[in-house]
């Protein structure tokens, strides 16, 4: 089964976040799809990029209650979920977030054709590291997704993503509360350099980026990467074209 072309028109951006995982590191996946002929096409995808697949499910329940024993690093979350004759099981953002609950340290990657902006929203306020659309993601996609995200890091679409509008501060006001550098830092953040790239292209400490970084949190009140991200993007700023 073909999963689609590739997501030509998607703007998928990366945050980066501190990780101990190692690079060389075997990344095992677990799927949790209702249709048999995707969860062999996904598996095959998967295993034909270099990860191992150590768990498809098409119940919920089971996907949940395997995932201890599986030890997964990232799972692959289908938001419909249906039984025999078309009865709906559950949402896949509840699983989501038991996912989350139970697990924190597994990373989830949301594959769905579902791709409505308030539910991909969504699905990142429950704890989603990423999202891709299955109608329109190929298997190189996917590959890369899960590899990043296993990474520690975030992906998200930005034209798929419904974000709330901002605080009734002013834009230009939330901008100039920034430093100079601080703005700087915050164009490498929204292209989606880590701590560490970000201190090399600016020939800084790591420690005065993370300084930076924890003001830019408080300024424009973002309690995660991904926030601080899609709020830069938001009030305009310009990803660095280095990153």
């Amino acid at each position: 089964m073909a999963l689609g072309g590739i997501q030509r028109d998607l703007a998928n951006v990366t945050t980066g976040r501190e990780t101990n995982m190692d690079e060389n590191a075997e990344v095992r996946v677990s799927i949790l799809e209702d249709q048999w002929m995707m969860r062999e096409s996904l598996s095959e995808v998967l295993e034909a990029g270099g990860l191992r697949v150590v768990g498809k499910y098409g119940d919920p329940g089971e996907f949940l209650a395997r995932m201890a024993t599986d030890g997964p690093r990232v799972v692959i979350i289908d938001l419909g979920l249906l039984g025999p004759g078309g009865r709906e099981l559950t949402d896949g953002l509840n699983v989501l977030k038991e996912v989350r609950a139970r697990h924190p340290d597994v990373q989830a990657l949301v594959f769905s054709g579902h791709a409505e902006a308030d539910t991909v929203s969504q699905c990142y306020r429950d704890g989603a590291a990423g999202f891709l659309d299955k109608l329109s993601a190929d298997g190189s996609a996917l590959v890369n997704a899960v590899k990043v995200v296993a990474r520690g890091e975030r992906i998200f679409p930005v034209n798929l993503l419904s974000v709330p509008p901002m605080a009734p501060t002013p834009v230009p006001a939330l901008l100039q509360s920034l430093s100079a550098r601080e703005r700087e830092v915050l164009t490498y953040v929204a292209a989606g350099a880590d701590n560490l790239k970000i201190a090399t292209f600016l020939k800084i400490s790591e420690r005065t980026v993370k300084a930076h970084v924890s003001s830019l949190y408080r300024k424009l009140s973002a309690e995660n990467r991904t926030r601080l991200a899609l709020t830069a993007l938001q009030l305009g700023v310009r990803p660095s074209s280095e990153v």
